[in-house]
């Protein structure tokens, strides 16, 4: 992937589109189909919301993460037509981590949500030991060099 079409892409969500990063309670099924339990659980996902199905599914294979719905329609106009469809591309997790990552050179007005996502996965508690995590600073200075 070029710097041209990673720069469209954080031009196009930065006014397009949408960043979660936040943990709060969910209500998650038992394993043994015996009632609900709560966790305390992080939601991150990214998405762009959009009339032009081409953009996202450019998007969809210049990237290769997420995934691409249709969003349905409610109501009509106040003339009485339809509203055009909507088509919806998402990531989450692991695969916005890595959009992020791309994006973070570019972005200005997501530029805080990006980088939440990143020091999420970046960071390691002091109790834990982990081999896989990437270190953001050695990632931001190999980005400048």
């Amino acid at each position: 992937m070029n710097d041209v079409d990673i720069a469209y892409i954080a031009g196009l969500f930065d006014g397009e589109g949408s960043i979660q990063c936040k943990q709060a309670w969910e209500k998650k099924k038992k394993h043994n189909n015996d009632g609900y339990r709560k966790t305390y659980s992080w939601r991150i996902n990214m998405e762009i919301t959009m009339t032009d199905e081409s953009v996202l599914i450019w998007l969809l294979e210049v990237l290769g993460v997420g995934t691409l719905t249709k969003k349905p329609r409610k109501g009509k106009r106040v003339d009485g037509t339809k509203y055009l469809m909507q088509y919806r591309w998402r990531c989450t997790y692991r695969d916005a981590f890595k959009v992020c990552c791309l994006l973070f050179p570019y972005a200005h007005t997501k530029l805080d949500k990006i980088t939440q996502v990143i020091e999420h996965y970046t960071s390691i508690p002091e109790n834990v030991v982990r081999d896989n995590v990437v270190n953001f600073e050695h990632y931001k200075m190999w980005i400048k060099q």
